[in-house]
């Protein structure tokens, strides 16, 4: 079942937020789930989306680097993320098999 949680964008305090529709087996169970009214959140992320787009940081760069090492003029990395109550970004499934699309093209001529 989707609850809403309220998504804080930055750790300051005040920051805007932002609902996001989060699958309740992605709220951990020490995060209170008591919506007053449908269409307001249910929980509040302990992570701010600022937080949690870091921790992908990584995992783009060294990506990126080993695309790039082929040379290709172009590519293109598409996956899928889920939001949840206290993990912040998760890479969400596609498949069971794949959970990242990679498209690289070359327009040279060899």
């Amino acid at each position: 079942m989707a609850v809403l949680m309220q998504v804080p964008l930055d750790d300051v305090e005040g920051s805007p937020v932002v609902l996001v529709e989060a699958d309740r087996s992605d709220i951990a169970g020490g995060l209170t789930l008591a919506a007053p009214d449908p269409g307001q959140a249910a929980v509040v992320a302990t992570r701010s989306l600022s937080t949690s787009l870091e921790h992908l940081e990584p995992m783009l760069r060294t990506l990126k680097d080993k695309l790039v090492a082929s040379a290709p003029e172009h590519f293109t990395v598409e996956f899928g993320v889920k939001l949840g109550g206290e993990t912040g970004i998760i890479l969400a499934k596609g498949t069971a098999e794949v959970n990242l699309k990679i498209t690289m093209t070359w327009d040279r001529e060899h």
